[in-house]
């Protein structure tokens, strides 16, 4: 299962850990076929850590909302680690908080194996270029970037599990 976030840098497709991670997955997924996610900003950029996305277009980036309802709890797997660059990972408040918002690795971050939920990975060269390209944005002390705001337009989704 894999989704593209079109973004107004350029593609970024995604690998779903589905059968890792089913509740995280269908968070993620349905959010995407509700369009939840366009016009998402990337609102939050530390080099060399990670960029954070997911709050809907017309909320703050304070909002993260569920499928659920509510929040959510985590999906732990030892098997999926944060370990590279590309790695996609649910955002949180601690544990058992995920919504809808989630980021993705500029690097390893291991000290967040065990805290965040690992669901996804960047796929192919083009999704790293634009990865690359968020990264080289100049940010300000709260990781917001300066200049032209960097967001998804739209996703596509390459096969919904979700759908009945």
């Amino acid at each position: 299962m894999s989704v593209t976030l079109h973004t107004n840098l350029g593609d970024i497709k995604i690998e779903i850990f589905c059968e890792a991670v089913p509740k995280t997955a269908e968070n993620f997924l349905a959010l995407c076929a509700s369009d939840a996610y366009d016009g998402s900003p990337f609102h939050r950029s530390i080099p060399n850590f990670m960029v954070q996305t997911g709050s809907p277009a017309a909320a703050t980036p304070k909002v993260s909302n569920s499928i659920y309802g509510s929040d959510f709890e985590d999906e732990i797997r030892p098997s999926l680690r944060h370990n590279a660059r590309g790695i996609v990972s649910m955002a949180n408040k601690g544990p058992n908080t995920n919504g809808s918002q989630f980021f993705i690795l500029y690097a390893p971050a291991p000290h967040l194996d065990g805290k965040n939920t690992v669901f996804g990975r960047v796929l192919g060269e083009g999704g790293m270029r634009v990865l690359s390209e968020i990264e080289g944005r100049e940010v300000d002390k709260k990781g917001r970037m300066s200049g032209e705001v960097v967001k998804i337009e739209r996703v596509t989704m390459h096969a919904n599990p979700v759908a009945g």
